[in-house]
């Protein structure tokens, strides 16, 4: 949660540490923890499903 006060480029830093399971399961857990701040990294960087490649 603290990455995403950081900013989109701290969300991807964070993401590209893990795997792809890994990173499946922080972005399902943020959407249930956090729903208006995923709504907003949704709105604001569409492109988001790119970085779970």
């Amino acid at each position: 949660m603290e990455r995403v006060e950081y900013g989109v480029d701290a969300v991807k830093e964070l993401l590209s540490t893990l795997t792809s399971d890994e990173r499946c399961g922080v972005m399902l857990e943020f959407e249930d923890a956090r729903p208006d701040k995923f709504a907003q990294l949704v709105t604001d960087v569409p492109q988001w499903t790119e970085w779970m490649g």
